[in-house]
């Protein structure tokens, strides 16, 4: 019997893992729980074990006192010694009890709570296993999808995972193998509950450090992770030694080294950037494999316009904004990304809007292209139509004005000529100046031969 308990013990310490201190423990506290309900609540009772002999005995201690209040607690002095001989007052005395007499409750009682000591001692010790492993990555066993959760088989205990830290499209069935990120481990009422994750951007760290030496050694170091779990994923490496390239480490041989990583995420696409600690360039390197032209740089709202040829505009954004929007992410910055073509639009629209008017002429934004076209031939057929001949062209008349009156005098005489003939004397100015901010005239000149034309056209025929 004694060497039954000792095999007993050991052997469920080795099984739970647990110390056999602990389960002695356990076992004692559940003795004296059925021993209270036996002999009484009151009583001073205590368990003890003795590993030479493995039995375990039951004492009830009692002191020593000249009247007796509470027999539970007390004795007088002549019981005292018959336990023993040199007994005192004030001395506590114990006396084994027998544990054959418990009965079938106690000792129910006693098996409930050594099974609830033992499991709360293996909860425990797999907790401050696991949360010493947190961060790394671990093998398991697909068990079942509980309410779209992914339980997990580790072994000792099992492992969740929810829907938000499952790839997108991935699929398992009951007994797959997978590997997996502790994210967290944390205590409940029914044990530690362990979450794993395969979507976190800190998979791809220590996926790379297993297949990358140098990464594991530290001579090369993923600084920044931005990922789209599933479908890509962008890192920037930096390598403290000049001789080993970090993209070239990462890559393999033949890309090996990369491609073991890709397969563990089931196909999603992976770029290695070198970092860099101008945000300029190291934007340029994470919009690869795009062409920049330039970037423009606001420091203050850590903010950058990336200018890109046309043709390369789709490839830089990315399926659906892919690209662009991790390189925001890997880089820290708010990017936006420009076609060439529209950065030149919009300084053109800008230089039209500022340009230099001449003196008595209002700052008017430009018309459209088509109303500036059309201008030049109102203020001719105006000019036609006041001299009452409908033979001459607005050009021809325009032509004739130019040369006769061809002095220095002609502005003031066809700002004169104007109001004679009952003319608006703005509508031709303000015509004259779109010309001008259209096709580049001479701020005098255009408005004079208009108007001159006019001026003579309404005195008679043109002269031949």
């Amino acid at each position: 019997m004694i060497l039954d308990v000792g095999q007993i013990i050991a052997q469920l310490g080795k099984e739970k893992g647990i110390d056999k201190a602990v389960i002695i423990a356990a076992i004692k506290e559940a003795l004296e729980t059925a021993a209270r309900k036996k002999y009484g609540m009151n009583k001073i009772l205590e368990a003890t074990y003795d590993p030479d002999t493995g039995e375990f005995e039951i004492l009830s201690f009692r002191t020593a006192a000249e009247t007796v209040d509470d027999p539970d607690t007390q004795m007088t002095l002549e019981e005292a010694q018959v336990l023993d001989p040199e007994a005192q007052l004030g001395d506590s005395l114990g006396e084994r009890l027998s544990t054959k007499d418990l009965g079938r409750i106690a000792a129910q009682t006693a098996r409930q709570i050594i099974m609830q000591k033992v499991k709360d001692a293996e909860r425990e010790v797999i907790y401050n296993e696991f949360i010493g492993r947190k961060g790394e990555i671990l093998n398991g066993i697909v068990q079942r999808y509980e309410r779209d959760c992914l339980v997990i088989d580790l072994g000792k205990t099992e492992a969740i995972m929810p829907p938000s830290e499952q790839i997108p499209r991935e699929r398992y069935r009951q007994g797959d193998r997978i590997r997996a990120y502790i994210k967290d481990v944390t205590k409940t009422s029914r044990g530690p509950e362990i979450l794993l994750s395969r979507s976190d951007p800190r998979v791809i760290l220590k996926l790379f450090e297993q297949e990358v030496p140098e990464v594991y050694e530290g001579v090369v170091s993923i600084l920044s992770v931005a990922r789209e779990p599933g479908f890509r994923t962008k890192i920037a490496v930096r390598s403290r030694d000049r001789d080993v390239d970090p993209v070239g480490a990462c890559v393999g041989m033949k890309g090996s080294r990369v491609q073991s990583v890709v397969q563990e995420l089931r196909g999603e696409r992976i770029d290695i950037i070198a970092w860099d600690e101008d945000p300029a360039r190291f934007v340029c390197n994470a919009l690869q494999p795009a062409e920049i032209i330039r970037v423009l740089v606001n420091e203050s709202g850590k903010s950058m316009e990336v200018i890109v040829p046309e043709e390369q505009l789709l490839l830089a954004i990315g399926k659906r904004g892919q690209n662009v929007k991790l390189a925001s992410k890997l880089v820290g910055w708010h990017i936006e990304v420009r076609a060439e073509g529209q950065v030149e639009d919009a300084l053109k629209r800008a230089e039209g809007l500022f340009a230099k008017k001449p003196e008595g002429v209002a700052a008017e934004v430009p018309p459209p292209e088509g109303l500036a076209s059309e201008a030049p031939a109102e203020s001719s057929d105006a000019g036609a139509k006041e001299g009452g001949s409908s033979e001459a062209p607005p050009p021809e008349g325009t032509d004739v004005a130019a040369k006769e009156g061809g002095s220095s005098d002609a502005p003031a005489e066809a700002g004169d000529a104007a109001p004679m003939e009952g003319e608006s004397s703005e509508a031709s100015p303000s015509e004259g100046a779109v010309v001008e901010a259209k096709e580049g005239e001479q701020p005098s000149e255009a408005p004079a031969e208009v108007g001159d034309a006019g001026a003579k056209e309404g005195s008679g025929p043109p002269k031949e």
